[in-house]
């Protein structure tokens, strides 16, 4: 069995770009992750310890998204390190970093990167 523990595109303000006004003003960003982690204990115990707490994981990835970085893929690294380092026993990582409002004169949803990762 698989179970996972996911966010949901999460939406933060940050200073993330390589352009000087990226920098200076920031953009909109969408974070959504899935975490392969087995919380299966919990079905039984009802007790947040034998899970992994999605509310701890958000404040993980908001003060990752907090440190400004000029690529997303170092962002996106950094959120992974964190986790990985965290909760020891996460089975898999699905990332999916966007940039709402990218400054390249295209009219989209977004840009950005994906990590999959997986032990």
């Amino acid at each position: 069995m698989k179970t996972y523990i996911y966010l949901r595109k999460v939406r933060f303000h940050a200073f993330h770009g390589v352009l000087p006004q990226e920098k200076a003003v920031g953009a909109d960003f969408t974070v959504s992750l899935r975490i392969g982690y087995d919380f299966s204990r919990a079905f039984d115990t009802d007790d947040v310890a034998d899970t992994l707490n999605y509310a701890e994981v958000f404040n993980m990835v908001k003060n990752e998204m907090a440190q400004p970085s000029q690529l997303l893929e170092h962002v996106a690294g950094r959120i992974v390190r964190k986790l990985l380092a965290t909760w020891p026993r996460i089975e898999s990582i699905d990332l999916k970093l966007n940039k709402d409002n990218p400054p390249m004169g295209a009219d989209c949803d977004g840009a950005g990167v994906e990590v999959h990762f997986e032990l």
